[in-house]
């Protein structure tokens, strides 16, 4: 059925084509506000917060990592959406509280797939899984294409300004068609992991851990062997370079050099989350078991929380002093206080 605005509108178009092709002007960028309304900020509506007694849980969906921003106080959650191959650029940003409930359901993402194009700077962000906080800048591991079974998946590094939102900048890594997990350095450095092939008869060489240096030139660090489908990656209070092998319960550290110093062992395989602490303590979560192993140094590692369905790339809220691991197809988070020390 065409309703009668429809129609007047189609007419309209042939009528006018010329006016029809005419550019839309940019729309200045924007974030989304904390719950309330609008939820989107409106020229000459002020914003009002939804009222206190009011309290939400959610906004999460098939989010693979989270990262801390000590600034505001919350928990930054990359949301991916729906696959390329279905829509593209439909990811989103949340902002979390320390009790689960909801900051700003989209703050990065707002628009719809349709509007971010036309954004002054447009937005793109179609599958994000990795994310760090760093130098003022959120770091989301993203990709393009894949669209179609066709078309080649490149994975890209982007940028957004902590402060503000926007865009600030990406960086393609041509030999990768995706990346899981990042981390930035002091120096801006960043490293990423390619967690590569599955299967029965998998080929090592497409497990490798990725160095961006601070200039945005990408170079392999490590490939193959010892890396058994590399995930989770993060950096010590030495410096050096430890990954979590989703392949096996393998944690391994690497000098800068990309020389393996040390092999340990998580309580669990498939490891995805990976939260160094400043004692060295370490804290891996495994997407596959479930569980989140405590690997204290010199210690065997010990499980924490057990059963966890699909613990993804975690972070570590300071502000709370827990874990908080994204739950991938669960579309939810899950929170590990530290403070408590009883065996799960």
């Amino acid at each position: 059925m065409i309703r009668a605005a429809s129609l007047g509108l189609a007419i309209s178009f042939l009528a006018a084509p010329a006016a029809a092709q005419q550019p839309e002007e940019p729309r200045p960028y924007s974030v989304g506000n904390a719950l309330g309304l609008p939820v989107a900020p409106t020229p000459g509506r002020e914003f009002e917060a939804v009222s206190p007694n009011v309290k939400v849980f959610g906004a999460i969906y098939s989010a693979e990592s989270c990262s801390y921003d000590a600034e505001r106080g919350v928990i930054v959650v990359p949301n991916r959406g729906v696959p390329q191959n279905v829509r593209a650029n439909d990811a989103w940003v949340s902002f979390i509280n320390h009790d689960g409930s909801v900051h700003t359901a989209r703050w990065i993402g707002v628009q719809s797939p349709a509007e971010r194009p036309r954004l002054a700077p447009p937005l793109v962000l179609n599958e994000p899984f990795g994310s760090d906080i760093a130098r003022g800048m959120l770091y989301v591991a993203d990709r393009d294409g894949g669209t179609r079974a066709d078309e080649p998946s490149v994975a890209v590094i982007r940028r957004f300004d902590l402060r503000t939102g926007a865009p600030a900048g990406e960086i393609r890594v041509e030999g990768a068609p995706w990346l899981n997990d990042i981390e930035v350095g002091d120096d801006g450095a960043i490293y990423a992991t390619q967690t590569g092939d599955f299967g029965d008869t998998p080929d090592p060489a497409t497990w490798r851990v990725w160095k961006i240096a601070p200039d945005g030139t990408p170079s392999v660090f490590v490939q193959g062997a010892p890396l058994r489908q590399p995930n989770g990656v993060a950096l010590d209070p030495q410096g050096n370079v430890v990954v979590a092998n989703m392949g096996n319960a393998e944690v391994l550290t690497f000098s800068p050099a990309g020389r393996l110093v040390k092999t340990e062992n998580a309580a669990q395989p498939g490891s995805d989350g990976l939260v160094i602490m400043p004692d060295g303590t370490k804290y891996v979560s495994s997407v596959t078991q479930g569980g989140v192993s405590r690997m204290r140094p010199g210690t065997p590692a010990e499980l924490i929380a057990r059963n966890i369905p699909s613990a993804a790339s975690m972070c570590y809220d300071a502000g709370s002093n827990q874990l908080v691991i994204p739950m991938n197809p669960n579309n939810g988070l899950a929170f590990v206080p530290l403070s408590q020390q009883q065996e799960p």
